[in-house]
């Protein structure tokens, strides 16, 4: 699903992105309700980024990548957590693009998640290459998302990915 998002750019450059984990639901501009294999997942687009929300049977999992005001935490490149019955990952890099390049991708990323069965992505007025886009699957019992935040004016694009799955026991 493609929107337009009615809000200003608010995170206007990607160092100032900050990863949150166990955050209650913040004010979405656009939200997408799955269920995969059991377990909820909703995708919300913020005015500052994203945040997913993760319920099943072994617990909940709140991520928030977003420009949080008061938050001075930067984007990790990679965390790895135990969330209750959940083993929880994360890696985020930035790609540095070309002016012409970056419009390529834009485009690219855009269409795939348009056209995606579990993607959400939306535009920022102003223009048509600041989005933040997010697809999600389950893989092998695992829900994985990804996300996209683009910054035309920067030639930077934020990708992120995350998965989560049941923890596994260590036999003794």
């Amino acid at each position: 699903m493609l929107t337009t998002l009615k809000t200003s750019y608010t995170d206007t450059r990607a160092a100032d992105l900050a990863w949150a984990l166990g955050r209650e639901p913040l004010p979405a501009l656009a939200e997408l309700d799955l269920e995969l294999g059991g377990t909820k997942l909703q995708l919300r687009l913020l005015g500052a980024s994203h945040q997913v929300l993760l319920e099943g049977e072994h617990g909940t999992c709140s991520e928030t990548v977003a420009c949080m005001p008061g938050r001075s935490t930067p984007l990790p490149l990679g965390v790895a957590r135990r969330l209750g019955g959940w083993e929880y990952e994360f890696a985020a890099r930035v790609e540095t693009l070309s002016e012409g390049s970056f419009a390529g991708r834009a485009q690219e990323l855009l269409a795939l998640v348009a056209d995606h069965p579990h993607g959400l992505a939306g535009t920022f007025p102003g223009s048509p290459h600041a989005f933040t886009a997010m697809v999600a699957q389950q893989v092998d019992g695992q829900m994985r998302w990804r996300t996209w935040h683009a910054y035309p004016q920067e030639g930077q694009l934020v990708v992120t990915r995350t998965h989560v799955g049941a923890r596994v026991p260590v036999p003794r």
